[in-house]
């Protein structure tokens, strides 16, 4: 651990560790912490940062901003936490002419890939949690192992801070479901107005700064369709609508939602419908 006074960073000493040991004396191969620190009263802001690690900020007191990719400017108040990870740019830190005291771990490994796929919540969100006490306990302790400098210690802190930032998110998840629920029906809303467009999943994912996978989970679990069948459902929606409502003909609503082939276009909708578009609008249209 390095402990020192730091004034660019707050008037209260400050504490960091960097561990340094032989990844072969480690048996948790899967997760490693990078660095962690504690900075009380930190008061500078960092503009345009960007993360080769993920990391996990606690703020136990003091309040402030966080912001992803020049998104929404989220506010950060004690018992807030949030994520810093690669790939992405950062602003946050504490309101200007104030402070925040804030815990962080620094983490790498393939295990963060569990935790992003299964249940950490959405990490481009601010998220409100307890954070009491006994869970500042939790997280001395993990600095502790972290410290002594021995393999197995940091095996025990990198499954301590698992647990502990597993904690946090399901606490997260039942108390201040809001952010995941704003971004279903932001990225279900997204779908919906934007059929006549071509794009790819990646393109849709990165606009609401998720990987694909978190797309096509999000879209399945809000749905129960598969993310390529629920676009499917909504352009056959969109086509009937536009078959009732218009002359165009069924290559040219085809085209329009992305169909470039005709016959396709044809057989999703009868297959969904139960009937041809042409047999749809002179049915119904009737």
């Amino acid at each position: 651990m390095t402990k020192y006074l730091d004034y660019m960073i707050s008037s209260d000493p400050i504490r960091v560790f960097n561990p340094a040991v032989d990844a072969s004396k480690r048996k948790v191969k899967s997760l490693t912490v990078i660095s962690a620190g504690h900075l009380p009263g930190r008061t500078p802001q960092r503009r345009d940062a960007q993360f080769e690690n993920w990391a996990f900020v606690m703020i136990t007191a003091g309040a402030g901003f966080y912001q992803v990719n020049e998104g929404e400017v989220q506010r950060v108040e004690a018992g807030s936490w949030f994520c810093l990870y690669p790939g992405a740019v950062f602003n946050y830190g504490p309101d200007q002419g104030g402070y925040w005291d804030e815990y962080y771990y620094s983490l790498d490994g393939s295990r963060l890939t569990e935790w992003i796929e299964n249940w950490l919540p959405h990490p481009a969100y601010v998220n409100k949690a307890v954070i009491d006490e006994t869970f500042i306990h939790k997280m001395e302790v993990a600095f502790m192992l972290i410290e002594s400098g021995m393999p197995s210690n940091l095996d025990r802190a990198s499954l301590m801070i698992e647990s502990f930032m597993y904690e946090l998110a399901t606490q997260s998840d039942r108390t201040h479901a809001g952010s995941r629920g704003s971004l279903v029906i932001k990225v279900i809303e997204d779908l919906a107005s934007s059929l006549h467009i071509i794009q790819e999943p990646a393109a849709l994912a990165a606009r609401h700064h998720i990987s694909v996978s978190t797309l096509r989970r999000i879209v399945h679990e809000y749905t129960g369709y598969p993310l390529n069948e629920y676009l499917h459902q909504l352009k056959v929606g969109e086509a009937k609508n536009i078959l009732l409502n218009t002359d165009l003909s069924v290559k040219e609503i085809g085209e329009s939602l992305g169909y470039k082939d005709t016959f396709y276009f044809s057989r999703v909708f009868k297959r969904i419908t139960g009937i041809s578009p042409r047999s749809y609008r002179s049915r119904v249209g009737q």
